[in-house]
């Protein structure tokens, strides 16, 4: 990732002082460098999450992964990208509201959004670019920038655990917190039902049969009372889990690694309130146990494709993810393709511009033409998978040129990488 010196900098600025161009170009200047600031990484966890055999430590920079990985440890082969997608139908909301990769967190340090009453540091891995949330200690752990959860709304994040792992049920509850401090209340599961809550527990197989449940309470009362139990991934098979959470108003549906595990129509109370999600860890077996969580999004508003694409003229998506600095389309952009799909087939003959968009992280000159190459990879994803005609799609890019919310924020540059749809 290229690096501005402050001469060239002061240079741009004696040179357009002028003009009021020369404003705007110092404060693109000023906000590129404030939201590359945090992306020093200086430290990795020795551990080689994918694969059986293990590596040296590594350390990474630039949030790129080291070149030296375990011998398994490779990101998934196309068919089973495909094989994630048969059957998923989750589609992120339209608006990030909340955000959480933890790039403005030092390596080493607790992030300060949150709240604990235990401990976790930040670490970086060796084999998956950014940063991660690494969980050893028994406790609850609260995002603070959530504050609101809306009627509607869907939930994504990132979670895994260490090859070997052998211990409890990692929690997280959808729940109503009075003051800052009740978020001690929903750790232990004989606690969570003083107020009214959606209690989930996720617990990887590595020994024998593990299970997850989800748990609905209606103010301590137990009225409404799902009690479900599923199992959630193979640990062995695969160490990370994409954890997929959809509320429409009393429905909740959860998907792990693109699978379905829960669809309860009554799981959240009426008339209930929430404004808050918790994790925790319910304790290790053994001191080397730990969890990982990353890439925390929230999102509301329901992504209404046809109409927008068809009626509006222009759809926009935040639901389509790539890897890191690539071209790759990640799996759980399965649901938001599929819905996408559907909308242009239902209206044959007429033509969309795919236009990729980036954050303002990284060079410019390399930011556009990422875009570009984002906007391929969707048009051949839709091409091959949904048969849309080749010649009824178009694709560009405009790398950071245009963003559509601040870069100053993790919210704002969330939202500023974004797949649109432009009907021509």
């Amino acid at each position: 990732m290229k690096r501005y010196p402050f001469l060239l900098l002061l240079g741009a600025t004696v040179l357009f002082s002028s003009s009021a161009y020369s404003q705007g170009l110092l404060n693109r200047a000023k906000e590129k460098l404030k939201g590359k600031a945090d992306q020093k990484v200086d430290k990795t966890i020795d551990e080689a999450l994918e694969g059986k055999k293990k590596t040296e430590p590594t350390t990474t920079t630039n949030n790129k992964p080291a070149t030296t990985t375990t011998d398994d440890a490779t990101t998934e082969s196309a068919d089973a990208a495909m094989a994630y997608t048969s059957k998923y139908d989750f589609v992120p909301g339209e608006r990030i509201i909340a955000f959480e990769d933890f790039n403005n967190t030092e390596v080493g340090d607790f992030p300060t959004r949150w709240n604990t009453n235990a401990s976790a540091e930040v670490v970086t891995l060796n084999n998956k670019p950014g940063k991660w949330l690494k969980i050893t200690k028994e406790g609850t752990f609260h995002p603070e920038f959530i504050t609101t959860l809306p009627d509607n709304f869907t939930l994504e994040y990132d979670l895994t655990v260490n090859p070997d792992w052998n211990s409890r049920e990692f929690v997280m509850n959808i729940a109503n917190l009075s003051s800052p401090e009740d978020y001690t209340n929903y750790y232990y599961y004989v606690n969570w039902k003083n107020a009214h809550a959606v209690h989930m527990q996720f617990r990887p197989k590595t020994v024998g049969d593990a299970w997850s449940k989800v748990v609905a309470g209606n103010s301590g009362n137990h009225s409404i009372n799902n009690d479900v139990q599923y199992k959630t991934w193979d640990n062995a098979a695969k160490n990370f889990a994409h954890i997929s959470i959809w509320r429409q108003n009393q429905r909740l549906r959860v998907y792990v690694n693109g699978e379905k595990i829960w669809d309860l129509p009554r799981a959240f109370e009426a008339n209930g309130k929430y404004n808050a999600i918790t994790f925790a860890n319910l304790g290790t077996h053994h001191e080397k146990d730990y969890y990982l969580i990353t890439n925390i999004r929230l999102a509301v508003g329901a992504p209404d494709t046809r109409n927008k694409l068809m009626t509006e003229g222009k759809f926009v998506s935040r639901g389509i993810l790539f890897d890191f600095a690539s071209d790759k389309i990640k799996p759980e952009s399965a649901g938001a393709l599929k819905d996408i799909a559907k909308a242009i087939q239902e209206n044959p003959g007429v033509k969309v511009r795919i236009v990729g968009h980036t954050d303002i992280d990284g060079d410019d000159k390399a930011n556009l033409e990422l875009s570009k190459r984002r906007a391929l990879a969707v048009k051949a994803y839709l091409v091959k998978n949904f048969q849309i005609p080749e010649a009824d799609l178009e694709t560009d890019g405009k790398g950071e040129a245009e963003p559509v919310d601040v870069s100053t924020s993790t919210e704002g540059r969330a939202n500023n990488r974004r797949v649109e749809f432009i009907k021509i």
